[in-house]
């Protein structure tokens, strides 16, 4: 379950008050060392994990009342197909965009890209 449209979006903001919008760009895993907690640092995972599930969980919506909103005709399915395939058909463009300004060296792409880091303390 997710609390927002895709686990790899969010924002931030540095010390400066500046706001950044966050693309994770690969799935790197990490996991907590539980082993390796104390007392009180366990306690404080625990509370973590937990608020993380319920927000996803109160984000979900109940389907029975769900269910009764759409109804038994095929409106919502129909929508939510046509929906999907105009966004398939725009990724599709949007990436042949991004090959073809690839290969005029448009935009750096690959080891020729610059690394860009950003520092929050």
């Amino acid at each position: 379950m997710q609390a927002v449209s895709d686990i790899f979006l969010g924002w931030s903001r540095d010390p400066h008050g500046r706001d950044f919008y966050v693309r994770q760009l690969r799935d790197a895993k990490i996991a907590i060392e539980l082993d390796m907690l104390d007392a009180s640092g366990l306690v404080l995972y625990g509370r973590a994990c937990g608020s993380v599930l319920a927000r996803a969980h109160a984000k979900a919506g109940q389907a029975p009342p769900i269910a009764g909103y759409i109804g038994s005709s095929t409106a919502f399915d129909d929508a939510i197909e046509k929906y999907a395939l105009a966004y398939a058909d725009q990724v599709e463009h949007d990436y042949e965009k991004f090959q073809s300004a690839e290969r005029k060296g448009e935009i750096p792409t690959g080891s020729s890209a610059p690394l860009v880091e950003t520092r929050f303390s």
